[in-house]
């Protein structure tokens, strides 16, 4: 089969290697696509503690397709099943993993994109956010995360207002539900203009969805006293300070939305299958970027450049 393989800060190339065998309860899929995740973009820049080369196919999460192949004890997906899968080497023409993290995609689903773990991520994050209808949620920053919560959080009758860097990025809030947007220009006009649209209160809900440290001392900001503030960014280059002096004043839970143990993962990809399905998510229009394997290394590129337009990259597969 082809795989990538990152071969050093900021270069891959795609190998021919031996395809890969099922072992008792796990199964193959040969894949159809994965989606590129902001969270490769620490390996792609090659810091000290990453190891080149990596396997083929690694750091690819993010995958679909059909299953080709079925270890010994597998009863829960047959081959032919189209699936979401949970593992970690998709970059990749096959990959294969434990039978139990993959989830079934219904036929009215057939030939969709669906970069399953991304969109668990966001149902997960979203349950966690304990987001009620009537309540005031700012969300800061507007990739594809935040477009996802910007609809949900919306959907369940909640008053959004979407800060972010882009244009196109609050349009795009616009069009997922958001009642207001603001430019994530300067801080303090930020804080001011929502503490106008809240009569001073602030917010009850923030959810965090870029990763870096100003906009997670921002949303702190925006949060009322007894507010919520959700940590949705994935932090990844170094240590974080944070103003404990605010969080202790106002009493803000702060709930680190990011799930790491599996079961859990993968119900968040079965609930995102229900909401696609159902059409109470569709996330297609926020699926912006599509790349040959061959030009994975274009697609980690614009995950990190983020280009004008650009909220999500898939790569292709077969």
């Amino acid at each position: 089969m082809r795989a990538a393989v990152l071969t050093g800060a900021g270069a891959m190339r795609v190998e021919e290697v031996p395809l890969p065998e099922p072992g008792p309860g796990q199964v193959r899929v040969r894949l159809e696509g994965c989606g590129v995740c902001a969270s490769n973009l620490g390996p792609w820049a090659g810091p000290d503690w990453m190891r080149f080369p990596t396997a083929p196919g690694g750091l690819g999460h993010e995958g679909w397709g059909v299953v080709d192949a079925i270890g010994d004890g597998v009863a829960s997906v047959a081959v032919g099943d189209r699936v979401a899968a949970l593992f970690y080497n998709s970059y990749a023409g096959y990959d294969v993993g434990d039978a139990d993290a993959v989830v079934r995609l219904p036929d009215s689903l057939a030939g969709l994109s669906f970069p399953g773990e991304p969109l668990g991520c966001a149902m997960n994050i979203f349950r966690r956010s304990g987001i009620a209808a009537g309540e005031t949620v700012a969300i800061v920053g507007i990739g594809f995360l935040g477009a996802l919560l910007t609809r949900l959080a919306s959907d369940a009758g909640a008053r959004v207002i979407a800060v972010s860097r882009r244009p196109f990025s609050l349009d795009v809030a616009r069009r997922m539900g958001a009642a207001e947007t603001i430019p994530m220009d300067d801080h303090w006009r930020i804080i001011e203009r929502v503490k106008a649209l809240t009569g001073g209160a602030l917010c009850d809900r923030v959810i965090e969805a870029v990763g870096k440290q100003w906009p997670l001392d921002l949303a702190a900001e925006l949060a009322r006293e007894r507010g919520r503030l959700i940590v949705a960014g994935y932090h990844q280059d170094g240590p974080r300070q944070v103003n404990m002096q605010l969080w202790n004043w106002r009493g803000l839970d702060v709930i680190n939305a990011h799930e790491r143990d599996p079961k859990v993962y993968v119900q968040g990809i079965r609930d995102a299958v229900e909401a696609v399905a159902s059409g109470r998510l569709d996330p297609a229009p926020l699926l912006t970027h599509t790349y040959p394997l061959e030009r994975l290394d274009e697609a980690l590129d614009a995950t990190r450049d983020r280009p004008d337009g650009f909220l999500k990259a898939l790569v292709t597969c077969s």
